[in-house]
């Protein structure tokens, strides 16, 4: 069941989206050649503890317990990937995502950074990625239902000449860090039957897609977390959480003065 939220708990959970945007910031700086993606991930552990935010992601139920505050995914990895003793290098490109609770309200959000220069063909991974997501907050406000705009995310993916992951989607989120609906970055004939949503005001959902510059397939890493490319070729994500109101979408995981359409 989908749960509308009122006014005044998106405002709610703008607080904890703008701590999780002041995460990004503190962040950004870090992505270089020769951070460590253990270090940046303690300090946004740091960060939230600081802040009295309650870090979403560490020990999320799995078949092991999600050791970190973070998701550091580098190159072939896709999302789920854990920060450790690795070191960034020149050309990498490491997408990082991360959530907290702050007075039980929830915010998640995701960005792919470059490490140094990169390669071209991998830096149009990075913009036709994050294309995708601003043309789905755009169309929240003027669509009726989301597989209208699910169906346009997958069309511009591919025409870009790179495909969308399917094993992974975005989510409801408020109370909890998952919640209902399930968000594809892609239409079949599944979510039409049994899985598609009026776009309405109150609605509050993660949007990430994921997009490969290879094939669409993934795999599981043996650290039983870690999706990767089935083909090792690099893929990139971008997230925001957004809130639909009648006023239009607004980006709860962007800077202060940030929230309209990108």
């Amino acid at each position: 069941m989908i749960t509308l939220r009122s006014p005044r708990e998106i405002n709610l959970m703008r607080q904890a989206g703008l701590l999780v945007w002041e995460a990004h910031q503190l962040i950004k700086p870090m992505v270089r050649p020769g951070a460590v993606t253990g270090e940046i991930d303690a300090a946004v552990e740091r960060f939230f503890q600081e802040h009295g935010a309650e870090p979403l992601f560490k020990g999320v139920p799995g078949p092991v317990p999600f050791p970190t505050v973070t998701c550091m995914s580098v190159n072939e990895e896709v999302v789920h990937g854990i920060p450790s003793r690795r070191i960034l290098r020149e050309g990498d490109i490491v997408g990082i995502d991360t959530g907290c609770k702050v007075n039980g309200w929830c915010g998640d959000s995701g960005w792919t950074y470059a490490v140094g220069q990169i390669a071209p063909e991998v830096q149009r991974l990075l913009d036709v990625t994050l294309e995708t997501l601003n043309l789905a907050i755009r169309l929240m406000g003027v669509k009726r239902r989301w597989s209208e705009i699910a169906r346009e995310m997958e069309a511009y993916v591919l025409d870009q000449g790179f495909s969308v992951v399917e094993t992974m989607v975005g989510h409801g989120i408020g109370r909890s860090l998952h919640e209902d609906p399930q968000v594809p970055n892609f239409v079949n004939e599944a979510f039409l039957l049994d899985g598609d949503f009026d776009l309405r005001p109150g609605l509050v959902i993660a949007v990430e897609p994921m997009v490969n510059l290879g094939r669409k397939d993934v795999k599981v890493h043996r650290d039983k977390w870690t999706q990767v490319t089935a083909d090792g070729k690099p893929s990139a994500h971008f997230e925001h959480t957004l809130a639909l109101t009648k006023d239009g979408p607004l980006r709860l995981t962007a800077g202060p003065g940030e929230e309209g359409l990108p």
